[in-house]
């Protein structure tokens, strides 16, 4: 699958309201976010707290060029949960951390600009 990161780029595919609920979105905290050193791009291994329903889940996340490791646990972001596990390297990524690109194509993350409850589902 390809991701288009051009702001340009055209509306995707229509999908009914049912396929879109079928994409579980939480909202966690960061616990903890360390650099990668496998990795073969620059990413942090994140430990996200999504809150009992869904509890705590790890992610590999290319997000340096925007955030210190230091700058990330208590920060609250987005990200898909029911996506099977994927694995990169020798870590085991358990969601999908949520995103955008920025001018530069840097990975910006998305997140609610108030507090939100851990596992809150976006709708």
């Amino acid at each position: 699958m390809h991701l288009d990161h051009d702001p340009a780029s055209p509306v995707g595919d229509s999908i009914g309201f049912d396929e879109f609920l079928k994409v579980d979105i939480r909202i966690g905290t960061i616990l903890s976010a360390e650099p990668y050193a496998g990795a073969r791009k620059p990413a942090y291994r994140l430990l996200i707290d999504f809150g009992p329903g869904v509890g705590r889940k790890k992610s590999s996340a290319q997000i340096t060029e925007n955030y210190a490791p230091e700058d990330l646990p208590g920060r609250q972001i987005a990200a898909v949960v029911n996506f099977p596990p994927r694995q990169i390297g020798k870590f085991l990524s358990e969601v999908l951390t949520l995103g955008f690109a920025d001018e530069a194509g840097a990975v910006t993350l998305f997140a609610p600009d108030r507090p939100v409850p851990n596992g809150a589902r976006l709708f």
